[in-house]
């Protein structure tokens, strides 16, 4: 499928519209995110999610979609929220609770993951069902996914060599990224996707780890002047997402309304959210490209020196996880094995060149 297909398919344009008034709505589930609703993500799959599931149970079905936290809690708070029906479901970064889910990591650490979120989405699918069923069996389970190519986005002049990191406060999404950035001398700073545009407002940030679908909703086209990437398909960072649904209200539902939420769960969802921040990523380059911010990919050279300083990273936490009592070299190679056959298939769409492809009009085919 091309990618304007898949933009006007994910966005909902394609899908025809059935008359719901007929029906009486069995039920309403409210769901919640911390991101905002003009985001890659809720426009390219939660919203078109929500459409689909009400369309096919014939209006049945209602999801309120509420972005930015509107019900309450912090982004940390999500899969609490969740699993005690506070809210009916919603996305949850698992890494977000450093310790809770320590098996996760693996997918988060540095040069894992392929460059395409849909990709790295379907390798994460394949894990989560291998490795971490039972750590969210405290609610079910819709989708797993990751996102794209995740990079630096900082003020003044974008990174060139190792060395630039040293002394940086960046913001790090995860515990995985912390440690790497510790390794290259800058001053990780752990912190959720909210709080983020303020600390660069504010100047207690140089810069940070996020990815180009973020960037227009956080205004980083604004409060930075340079995104640099690695070279190469992996991807520097990546971030581990579940889609996820309180357990007792699933199983509340008529057989025929379950199989509706089930068909749209499972692999094709988590694919279906990695592909949205694919468009997304491309949306959010776009828009930095009509600016005169610097877009920058470390050299070849550059990037095997932070590679190397990565292997390092992974080479820790697997030793880490293995004093802990988890087998963390099989961790990792099952990783790299998923990752390996994901990248076998065919993806909706091609987003795994390097960034500076993405400025190219007549790559959107």
């Amino acid at each position: 499928m091309t990618s304007t297909l898949l933009r006007a398919a994910l966005s909902g344009a394609a899908i025809l519209c059935v008359a719901t008034s007929a029906f009486a709505q069995d039920v309403t589930l409210r769901f919640q995110h911390f991101v905002s609703p003009n985001s890659g993500a809720p426009i390219y799959f939660m919203e078109p999610w929500v459409r689909k599931i009400e369309e096919d149970s014939g209006g049945r079905i209602k999801i309120e979609m509420y972005p930015l936290m509107q019900l309450g809690g912090k982004a940390s708070d999500q899969y609490d929220m969740i699993r005690d029906g506070a809210i009916d479901g919603g996305w949850v970064v698992p890494g977000y609770q450093p310790g809770r889910f320590p098996e996760t990591e693996a997918l988060e650490l540095p040069f894992m993951m392929p460059k395409s979120g849909e990709l790295a989405s379907v390798a994460a699918w394949n894990f989560t069902q291998k490795y971490l069923l039972d750590d969210f069996k405290d609610v079910h389970l819709l989708a797993a996914h990751m996102h794209g190519e995740g990079l630096v986005h900082k003020k003044g002049a974008p990174l060139e060599l190792m060395e630039d990191f040293q002394g940086l406060k960046l913001r790090a999404p995860t515990r995985t990224s912390t440690l790497l950035l510790d390794k290259l001398g800058a001053v990780p700073v752990g912190m959720p996707v909210p709080a983020f545009p303020e600390a660069l407002a504010k100047g207690v940030l140089d810069g940070g780890m996020i990815t180009y679908e973020m960037a227009p909703s956080l205004k980083l086209d604004e409060l930075t002047d340079s995104h640099t990437d690695v070279a190469g398909d992996t991807a520097f960072y990546n971030l581990y997402f579940i889609w996820a649904m309180n357990k007792a209200k699933y199983d509340s539902l008529p057989d025929d309304l379950k199989a509706v939420i089930d068909r749209n769960s499972g692999l094709l969802a988590s694919q279906w959210s990695g592909a949205a921040y694919d468009l997304g990523d491309e949306d959010g380059l776009r828009v930095i490209a009509q600016t005169d911010n610097a877009i920058a990919v470390l050299s070849a050279e550059e990037t095997a020196k932070v590679k190397a300083v990565g292997d390092e990273v992974v080479n820790d936490w697997s030793a880490e996880m293995t004093a802990k009592g988890y087998d963390g070299a099989a961790l990792v190679a099952d990783v790299k094995a998923m990752v390996a056959e994901a990248m076998e298939r065919q993806p909706w769409i091609d987003t795994r060149g390097a960034s500076a492809a993405h400025l190219s009009e007549d790559r959107i085919r």
